[in-house]
């Protein structure tokens, strides 16, 4: 395809769209790669598939194949479920949580995202989801921007301490957060601080991206 190539020198943007929950959504060839940005940021593959990969990587990919059930809060184009699936061959249940039907239309699409099996994507807010949910997760990945913003409700320890009761033993939560100014930091350290050390390993990871950094927590058994 002559877009792909032609992206390794620029990119070339195929589909632009306003969305109500995400602003604009966009897809574009980039070093030979389909993309999924919002009007600002990287939302699905490219940098983003290599942040999560970098979370995956280090919680283990063994560990990853003997797990049942992962939960995604925030789906967008799906870059995770495809490392998972494609690249870490894991055959357990995913459940996706994503707010935005129009970025499931264009996961479809231009992703392929409705071909992967054992795939269960509802659209629903993550903390509603939280609430209502009966199950345990064996690993819940935390990947909700709106934009360039994260929804304050991420951060609160009511929400913090919900997610942490929704592991089952010894699973993890990998929590990928943006990093644009002091205040974030502080954030980040405050959240970390809270988690109670007594149940729960917290440790965040040393950045491959400047603007993101990955906040992994290990339920002790």
């Amino acid at each position: 395809m002559i877009q792909k190539l032609f992206s390794y020198f620029i990119p070339i943007k195929i589909f632009k769209k306003k969305s109500s929950r995400s602003k604009v959504i966009e897809v574009t060839w980039a070093n030979g790669e389909l993309v999924l940005d919002s009007e600002n940021t990287n939302y699905s593959y490219g940098s983003l598939q290599r942040i999560l990969r970098y979370g995956l990587r280090n919680i283990g990919y063994k560990k990853i194949l003997e797990m049942e059930h992962i939960l995604l809060l925030g789906v967008a184009g799906g870059s995770v479920v495809k490392t998972l699936v494609n690249e870490i061959e894991y055959k357990g249940k995913i459940t996706g949580i994503e707010i935005d039907p129009e970025m499931i239309e264009v996961a479809n699409k231009y992703f392929s995202l409705n071909e992967i099996k054992k795939l269960d994507i509802i659209i629903d807010d993550a903390f509603e989801f939280t609430l209502k949910t009966k199950e345990k997760y064996d690993l819940i990945i935390i990947d909700i921007f709106e934009d360039t913003h994260m929804p304050n409700f991420l951060f609160e320890k009511f929400f913090s301490e919900r997610v942490c009761y929704l592991l089952k033993d010894e699973g993890f939560i990998l929590f990928n957060t943006m990093i644009l100014d002091e205040a974030h930091n502080v954030r980040n350290r405050k959240y970390i601080s809270e988690i109670n050390s007594k149940l729960f390993k917290s440790k965040t990871l040393p950045r491959i991206e400047d603007h993101n950094e990955l906040i992994i927590i290990e339920k002790v058994a």
